[in-house]
């Protein structure tokens, strides 16, 4: 293990410093990755319908190359699930990350090469932990194990060629050897795909090691760690593992979860780390744990625009490159990436808390909102409206799911809540007015539709028992991995089924 130390601290001296120049230098970082994106574009069907030959600018690139949803790529993307070449990147593509359809129920299949794989996304695996012992200098966090949750893949039936499945299968897949010595569960148990045989299986592996850092979505480690206290009979997690000391965290909101954590957990000593990965790319980590903004990782073969959200959706929306953003507005990422998307929406909303450096919060999904009635609530209204009213009413979240009420001849408008508690409020009134009234303090276009009731009522909150969501994401097929509970949605498809669920129960 010394050896290991030793080698993990030369190589994160020296990564340490190649950070500190994307600090100070983003936009020769990025015109670096622009130019070396669009010459390995050329050898391509895409780069040659194109004419990527005669780009000479940033601008020229916007000009050839309209934006692209799933939809427009899909058909480029079930060509290589057959074994074509050389389509929208050089060589082969093998590998395709399920999307975990979180705004609709329909699977994405996202290209993922062998450059994204080594350049992105387990660099952006390494740059964590680089930048977390950086931070704590002191750390033990390699005198142990990592214990990653990850999801399952299996060899895709629409061609012998391809494969499929959750992003960190793929990841957990691709390893080299010797992360077997530093990572558990182990692959076998890592890569099972029926959610209970998994959880038990980790419990078995797992107790017996010394576990230092956990990764992976805080909704399944949560139901992880309880199912591992149960197993166990022990009162909390330091009782199994006395060394643990990170929880790195992504794919949802942390707010809702970190009480629960804290409290399974209970030590000082305990650090939680933010990364933006996704199915696409990996975008940004949490270089600071005392400023809630991730640092956006601009040398991992990505090249970055934003849409500003007031002009999402029209016909020619303006796209910024990191150069033209602001601070405080809501922008739609727009990717060019070494797995061959190219100016692809990957559906996230983000806004920027600084530059120089670059760092962004998430603020939601293009289609992840409520807006029937003008309202416009995305998800970080959400998250934070609810965390006041679990202020408020000292009571605690697991999961929750919204959507409209429609307006009919003898009822307005109005918001309904499927929310299961950890911890209920004593009164779920009072609950529901301290949400209301912090909706329309955080949202200047929900207050306006609240005004006087004249357009929306007073939100509808449901409590559900404990094991709702999770009935739910079974009966949808959607346990463990990186699958994610809808949160907020214009359609009651979603909420209707909750609701079915609680009424079963």
């Amino acid at each position: 293990m010394p050896i290991i130390t030793s080698l993990v601290k030369w190589f994160n001296i020296k990564r340490i410093s190649q950070i500190d120049l994307i600090r100070k230098y983003p936009f020769n970082v990025q015109h670096d990755m622009f130019d070396s994106l669009i010459s390995k574009g050329l050898e391509t069907e895409w780069g040659r319908m194109h004419d990527y030959q005669n780009i000479r600018s940033i601008k020229d690139f916007q000009d050839r190359v309209p934006l692209q949803t799933y939809e427009e790529v899909k058909p480029y993307v079930d060509r290589l699930r057959k074994g074509e070449l050389d389509l929208l990147w050089p060589g082969e593509i093998k590998w395709f990350a399920k999307s975990s359809g979180t705004t609709a129920d329909k699977s994405k299949f996202i290209p993922v090469s062998k450059d994204s794989l080594e350049r992105c996304h387990f660099r952006g695996g390494k740059d964590v932990l680089a930048i977390y012992t950086n931070n704590y200098p002191e750390s033990g966090i390699f005198k142990g194990k990592g214990l990653t949750l990850g999801g399952s893949h299996k060899i895709d039936n629409y061609s012998n060629k391809s494969f499929y499945g959750d992003l960190s299968a793929i990841l957990i897949e691709n390893l080299p050897f010797w992360t077997e010595f530093i990572r558990t569960p182990s692959q076998q148990v890592a890569l099972l795909d029926k959610w209970e045989e998994k959880l038990e299986k980790i419990a078995l592996e797992t107790i017996q090691e010394k576990v230092t850092s956990l990764a992976g979505v805080p909704s399944w480690n949560l139901v992880m760690l309880k199912y591992i206290l149960e197993y166990t009979g022990k009162n909390n997690v330091l009782e199994i593992w006395p060394d643990l000391e990170l929880f790195i965290h992504g794919g949802v909101s942390f707010g809702p979860y970190r009480e629960q954590f804290e409290k399974i957990i209970p030590t000082a000593n305990m650090h939680y780390l933010e990364a933006y990965n996704a199915s696409e790319g990996f975008f940004a980590i949490q270089d600071d744990p005392d400023d809630s903004g991730m640092l956006l990782m601009l040398d991992y073969g990505i090249f970055y625009e934003f849409i500003p959200m007031v002009e999402y959706g029209s016909e020619n929306p303006k796209t910024l490159t990191i150069e033209e953003v602001e601070t405080g507005v809501n922008y739609a990422i727009v990717i060019t990436t070494n797995s061959g998307l190219w100016r692809y929406i990957i559906g996230d909303t983000v806004k920027f808390t600084s530059k120089f450096p670059h760092k962004l919060v998430i603020t939601g999904r293009t289609k992840h909102f409520i807006n029937v009635f003008g309202e416009e609530v995305i998800i970080d209204n959400a998250e934070r409206a609810l965390s006041v009213a679990c202020e408020k009413t000292a009571s605690v979240i697991n999961e929750y799911s919204a959507a409209p009420v429609f307006m009919s001849d003898d009822q307005k408008g109005s918001h309904e809540w499927v929310i299961e508690f950890a911890k209920a409020p004593n009164n779920l009134n009072e609950f529901t007015y301290h949400l209301d009234n912090a909706l329309q303090n955080i949202n200047s276009d929900y207050e306006a539709k609240r005004y006087k009731n004249i357009t929306l009522d007073i939100p509808i909150v449901h409590a559900v028992s404990e094991g709702t969501f999770f009935i739910w994401m079974e009966k949808r097929g959607k346990l463990g991995g990186q699958n994610k509970v809808p949160r907020l949605s214009n359609s009651r498809q979603y909420l209707e089924e909750l609701l079915e669920i609680s009424e079963l129960k």
